[in-house]
């Protein structure tokens, strides 16, 4: 099985010249930050409303990215007839990097903008903040999945599993 991946994944990187266009890398980043953006308002909206301390409401928010955005791969690979275990080792090996490197960015932003850490929900600094964070998780990020697409790595895994 793993081969037949290989051989097929292979094939779809000659396709594309041994690199991945702009478009494709888009369509990955768009998708990881679905599920980001999700976890990530989830965790910053529970952890500022329950009042709970800056650190546990990034740890929280990090969890919940990681959670809903390999939710979300194992959904569409589970979607096209792969097995459970393999779909696990697809979502990890497609998502893992993306993930953390727009978990980074934005939770950076985040904290590191005067005032974001301590805005309420009803709060407009609070909604505008993590809104540019997730935009600049989107623009650091994209570059890194065409160069992992690129290399049969990231999304790219998943694109092996959808024929």
């Amino acid at each position: 099985m793993q081969h037949e991946a290989h051989d097929t994944h292979q094939g779809h990187q000659h396709d594309h010249g041994g690199g991945a266009s702009w478009s494709m890398a888009t369509r990955a980043t768009l998708h990881c930050l679905t599920g980001c953006a999700i976890g990530e308002v989830l965790g910053m909206a529970v952890g500022t409303a329950l009042g709970w301390g800056n650190v546990q409401t990034l740890v929280l928010a990090i969890v919940l990215a990681f959670f809903f955005g390999y939710a979300l791969t194992l959904r569409s690979v589970l979607g096209a007839g792969v097995g459970l275990r393999t779909a696990v080792r697809i979502a990890l090996a497609a998502d893992t990097v993306s993930i953390a490197v727009m978990e980074l960015i934005d939770n950076s932003v985040i904290a590191l903008w005067p005032g974001a850490m301590d805005a309420g929900l009803a709060d407009a600094k609070f909604w505008t903040v993590l809104a540019l964070a997730l935009v600049a998780a989107f623009v650091v990020t994209t570059p890194v999945n065409k160069w992992m697409i690129g290399r049969g790595k990231g999304h790219a895994v998943v694109h092996a599993h959808h024929h």
